[in-house]
């Protein structure tokens, strides 16, 4: 069986390799942002079981068994939300209003959280999870991962861990996200490495660390690396939120340990983005793989939506894009610094306040995000890919940004 999908005004392909039937948009000579997007206009799609196996001009198709008609939308990739924390309970609103009128962001609130997540039933915290997984897909996302952290318990990290896996495959063990209130510090980071480990790992594809020497409550970096280097022996691939509320460690120790990603990257130097830079998965001309290959490298995943919820200054993406480093764009969807499933609203704060052009923003949103996941079957769209959609009722990719807060976008997953 086959599916022909037809009627897509304009197909972002994230392929950048010239091909018939590609619009101007993908011609290269243009800035090479756009060039990397492989647009093209009238464009058509055949699936087969749950991936692309053709793509290409519309009145070239070949015949398929079936067909759907998206009347003229634009289709981008679905958009891959690489860093959330979608399992808690309760909320954090207050605080969201305290800082808003002045008062920073220091980590405590994170405390909050925990006590509402360990007091809720696993029948309370699945339908809070789900219900925004259902929020971000009818917003375009196809792809997320999610982290736990709100437990910091054995049992309850593993509680989480078991319902994210419940809804994805990109699970991150982070117990390390604080240390919580009346355990000593080497007592904690001793069972984060032990028996916390342990007992996540079997749940998990990722760990991650926050690393942050300018938080009383967070890991310094000898404390991060002892949980990354025994979250690797133990067989999960590494991440870690870095720089966030002031020049720290965490870049530099994610290049150094070989972490897919480091998370937030506000406030960092020169030194840290040629770190980056010399280890990009991909190249930044072109989009293609580099020489290494887009299963290493370390990705900078930048999050606008936590410096809009906790008026922090926001990085400049061109200091990363021009370095050469790989940038991904992710919600950091939370209770507590960012609690919006919407990947279209941090493509519109990309444009407007990290200095991104639109075709920047939305190929850090898909094929950066997936490049943030070491995935190399979504982020794209084209043969071999997994045939997630994000379909716009819109003509154009640009429409993102250009009409911030219009529910434009929604995920569509296919199989013939």
């Amino acid at each position: 069986m086959s599916l022909l999908v037809t009627g897509i005004g304009q197909l972002v392909t994230n392929d950048p390799t010239p091909r018939p039937g590609m619009s101007p948009l993908g011609v290269f000579g243009l800035p090479a942002a756009e060039a990397r997007l492989g647009t093209m206009a009238d464009a058509a799609l055949i699936v087969s079981g749950r991936h692309i196996v053709w793509s290409g001009p519309r009145q070239a198709a070949p015949p398929a068994d079936r067909s759907m008609d998206l009347g003229g939308a634009a289709v981008v990739p679905g958009f891959v939300d690489s860093h959330t924390h979608l399992v808690f309970a309760g909320d954090r609103a207050v605080e969201f209003e305290a800082r808003m009128t002045g008062s920073p962001y220091t980590g405590g609130g994170i405390s909050v959280t925990v006590e509402a997540t360990r007091q809720a039933s696993d029948e309370a915290l699945r339908a809070g999870l789900r219900s925004l997984r259902d929020e971000a897909a009818a917003q375009g996302t196809t792809t997320m991962e999610i982290k736990s952290g709100y437990g910091l318990e054995v049992g309850q990290e593993a509680r989480l861990l078991r319902l994210a896996r419940e809804v994805t495959e990109e699970t991150t063990y982070l117990g390390a996200h604080v240390v919580p209130g009346g355990v000593q510090r080497d007592v904690y980071v001793e069972s984060v490495c032990g028996p916390m480990l342990a007992a996540c790992a079997p749940h998990a594809r990722w760990a991650d660390v926050f690393c942050e020497p300018h938080s009383p409550v967070a890991f310094d970096a000898d404390e991060a690396r002892a949980i990354l280097v025994a979250a690797a022996q133990a067989g999960l691939g590494l991440r870690v939120h870095g720089n966030q509320l002031g020049h720290g460690p965490g870049v530099q120790l994610a290049v150094e340990l070989g972490a897919a990603s480091v998370d937030h990257c506000t406030f960092v130097t020169d030194e840290d983005i040629e770190a980056l830079a010399a280890t990009a998965p991909m190249s930044q001309d072109d989009g293609r793989p580099a020489a290494e290959g887009s299963d290493r490298g370390t990705v900078a995943t930048l999050l606008p939506g936590v410096e809009y919820s906790t008026r922090m200054p926001y990085p400049d993406s061109q200091r990363f894009l021009e370095a050469g480093a790989v940038v991904a764009l992710a919600t950091d969807c939370n209770p507590g610094t960012c609690y919006s499933s919407s990947m279209p609203w941090v493509i519109s704060l990309a444009v407007r306040e990290l200095g991104m052009s639109a075709a920047e923003a939305v190929w850090s949103a898909t094929r950066g995000g997936a490049l943030a996941l070491r995935r190399q079957d979504v982020g794209w769209l084209g043969p071999g890919s997994l045939a997630h959609l994000c379909v716009l009722d819109a003509p154009d990719y640009r429409h993102l940004a250009y009409r911030p807060g219009v529910p434009l976008a929604r995920g569509l997953v296919l199989t013939d």
